[in-house]
């Protein structure tokens, strides 16, 4: 998959802007367009549209939630979080993975709408290239074809299915 650096001035314009992601993904949005891997009646999940490792997913509650804690009561927290706890399994299943990355962002000045992203770092990658690195669109945004995002979209979309019928 190619790597390119990654337009950062649009992005974080787009970002600070632009209508909720996540919001305009859901409601059918043509340039808020993702490939979903798990979706129910208050959950998403869905490949990044900006990847820095290959099969990143973004991970979010369907209603416009803000705050990562104090947003959701403990059962709907909960039930979001074993869902990305679901997601990153399923990852570890369907990619050859040296560790999984959890990480929550996002701010009431950008990128509002409480997500997780679940990142697997492939084996083999420098340690000084790990961790932040890794994650940083600054270090560049994977750019898939439109066959490889559907390629990884159904391997993770197998993988869940795969673990649901096991569970």
């Amino acid at each position: 998959m190619e790597r390119r650096p990654m337009d950062l001035a649009a992005y974080t314009e787009r970002s600070r802007t632009g209508p909720c992601f996540v919001c305009a993904f859901l409601s059918g949005d043509p340039d808020h367009r993702h490939a979903t891997v798990y979706e129910d009646d208050d959950h998403v999940a869905f490949l990044d549209r900006y990847p820095t490792l290959p099969g990143k997913v973004l991970v979010a509650p369907k209603a416009h939630v803000e705050h990562v804690v104090a947003g959701l009561d403990e059962g709907a927290y909960t039930r979001l979080m074993l869902l990305v706890r679901e997601v990153a399994l399923a990852m570890e299943s369907a990619f050859e993975v040296e560790r999984t990355y959890l990480l929550s962002l996002g701010s009431q000045q950008g990128n509002s709408h409480l997500h997780w992203h679940v990142a697997a770092l492939p084996p083999g990658v420098p340690y000084e290239q790990q961790q932040y690195h890794a994650l940083m669109g600054e270090n560049g945004v994977l750019v898939p074809t439109p066959g490889e995002v559907e390629s990884l979209a159904e391997r993770l979309r197998a993988a869940i299915r795969d673990r649901r019928r096991a569970g």
